[in-house]
This record gives C-alpha cells, sequence and structure tokens, in this order.
C-alpha cells in the first residue's frame, strides 16, 4: 500500500536560523522543491534552545505523523548517554535516513600564537588546562570528542581544557573572535565567514582526507598521525508509530532528495561529505554509534547511562 502527504510538511531545526541544523533542514527543502519530489509545501520550523532538545522534545509530542520531519544528529545518541534525554532514536522515533557528515575544523583568531596544529597540540601537551576552547551544542557532541582525541594524542588530561559550550557553532566562533576562547572545534562550514576575511586560520580538520576550498592547504589530523576522523553526522527523523508504507515513501523521497543538482551544489558550498544511509544499515550504524560513543564518554567521565 502507497502513501502519499497530505498536506504541509514541517521539518524542525533545533538551531535558530544560520545554525547547523536550521542549513540541513533548509537545504533539504530546497531539494525536494528543485527535485519536485512532493506535491505538498514544505516549511523549516526553528525550535532552537537548550542544546537542540527542545527539537526532540517537539517531534515527541507528534506520534505517529508522518507530516513533520525533525533533522537528526548523533548528538542525541550521546545526550542519552550523559542522561540529558530519555529518548532514543531507535526506540521514540523513526530514523529514516543519514544524509551527510560535517567534519569537525579546529580554528583559531589569525592573529593568536597558535599558528598550526602543531602548535596545538604543543599546547594539550604541556599545559592543556590553560587552553579554552569554544564549542556547540553540548558536552560529549564528535566536536568534544575530537576535542579529546588531539588532547589525548598530545599526552595531555582530556578533560583539562577550559571547555566554553554554546547553542551555535556560529555563537563559539563568535567567541574566538571576540579573544574570550584560544580555539574553536566546530563543524567546517561554520566558520567560512571568518576564514574568507582573514580574521580567522584554520588549524586542522577531522576528516579522513582533505577538504576543498578554503581548507585546502589545512592538514588532517591524520596526516600529523593524530587519531582523529569522526564528524557530525545529519539526517532525517520522524516521529515515533509512522506505518512501514509512510517511513518507505521517505526513505524513497530523500534518497531522490540527494540525487538532485541542487542537493550536490549544497553538499560543496557548505563543505558536507555525502554519506547516505537508510534501512538496515541505518539502524546497525545508530546501534554501532551507541557503543562507540559509549566507550568515549567513558573516558571523558561523562558516562551516565
Amino acid at each position: 500500500m502507497t502513501w502519499q502527504p497530505e498536506r504541509e510538511i514541517e521539518i524542525i531545526a533545533g538551531t535558530p536560523p544560520g545554525g547547523g541544523l536550521d542549513r540541513s533542514a533548509r537545504a533539504l527543502a530546497r531539494a525536494l522543491e528543485a527535485g519536485r519530489l512532493l506535491e505538498v509545501p514544505v516549511k523549516v520550523e526553528n525550535v532552537g534552545g537548550d542544546s537542540s532538545r527542545r527539537a526532540w522534545a517537539r517531534l515527541g509530542e507528534r506520534p505517529a505523523d508522518p507530516h513533520v520531519l525533525s533533522i537528526s544528529s548523533s548528538n542525541l545518541a550521546t545526550d542519552h548517554l550523559l542522561g540529558a534525554v530519555r529518548y532514543r532514536h531507535e526506540t521514540d522515533f523513526t530514523p529514516l535516513a543519514i544524509l551527510y557528515t560535517e567534519y569537525i575544523a579546529f580554528v583559531a583568531r589569525s592573529d593568536s600564537s597558535i599558528r598550526s596544529a602543531g602548535d596545538l597540540l604543543e599546547r594539550f601537551g604541556n599545559a592543556a588546562g590553560a587552553v579554552t576552547v569554544a564549542l556547540s551544542t553540548a558536552l560529549g557532541n564528535p566536536n568534544h570528542i575530537a576535542l579529546a582525541k588531539a588532547v589525548r594524542h598530545a599526552g595531555g588530561d582530556v578533560n583539562a581544557p577550559v571547555v566554553r559550550v554554546f547553542g551555535s557553532a556560529l555563537d563559539a566562533v563568535a567567541d574566538v573572535v571576540a579573544g574570550k576562547s584560544d580555539v574553536a572545534a566546530v563543524t567546517a562550514a561554520s566558520p567560512l565567514p571568518e576564514l574568507e576575511s582573514g580574521t580567522m586560520r584554520a588549524l586542522a580538520v577531522s576528516a579522513p582526507q582533505r577538504l576543498a576550498g578554503l581548507y585546502g592547504s589545512t592538514p588532517t589530523w591524520c596526516e600529523l598521525a593524530v587519531d582523529c576522523v569522526i564528524g557530525a553526522w545529519r539526517g532525517v527523523t520522524g516521529a515515533r508509530g509512522l506505518a512501514p508504507a509512510q517511513a518507505s515513501f521517505w526513505e524513497t523521497t530523500l534518497a531522490a532528495a540527494i540525487a538532485t543538482a541542487e542537493w550536490q551544489s549544497e553538499l560543496a558550498r557548505h563543505y558536507w561529505t555525502g554519506a547516505y544511509l537508510d534501512g538496515q544499515a541505518l539502524r546497525d550504524h545508530l546501534k554501532g554509534e551507541y557503543e562507540e560513543m559509549r566507550a568515549e564518554l567513558r573516558d571523558l567521565q561523562l558516562l551516565k547511562a
């Protein structure tokens, strides 16, 4: 039995306009429109605050409603392990797809004495407690884990750096520009205006290979022999209790959306790396990631669940 949307589709973004999840939601909406994949309108609903947890609560209020979607990320797994939310992807919602991965960029002010990834590693090894790092969204997320991997490699205490957490990556970047934090560990798209203007310098990225464009001369942590390949994936999750026909419709539609020229343009513009998963492969990924995150958060002494 087939199913089609009957009214406007709402895509919930857990950050304010311009934030990471908002960029994902609006890019997806544009791809759906460009591909003429829906016969109903699409709107983006920004539900920011509480490190995107309000967005999950909003989705939780709409059980079995196939007309509401939420941009999802691995933060839900870490939030559950931190004891910050009761929700889990697999039991409280309907995971539909992972769309892409955003790798983490470590950036500093252009006039900072930290001029390279090597300088940063030296600081982490010799005096990690004297380094202040701005992160977005929440402790324990992929940005925080990337930071811990770099500090661990340098021989420092992973819990020593002073960490300042902000509701969006844009605020974390602004904190470094204002001179309140030494570096930021944020998704690669977040400091693009500052990199373009020369206000900030990119030190390293957590990608498996170099990114293009403004990051073309920025080394990966791998190039520096640091075991730090980690990204923040973005996906789409539906409400709990979707019928199989409804979930199947969305899987098919999302797969078509990422095949559009509009979506491919969005990937390049935002320094996103395509990494589409749905169905059983998605469920297997979520299960494996949960256990990997558990081990990382145990090292950070943050594990609650």
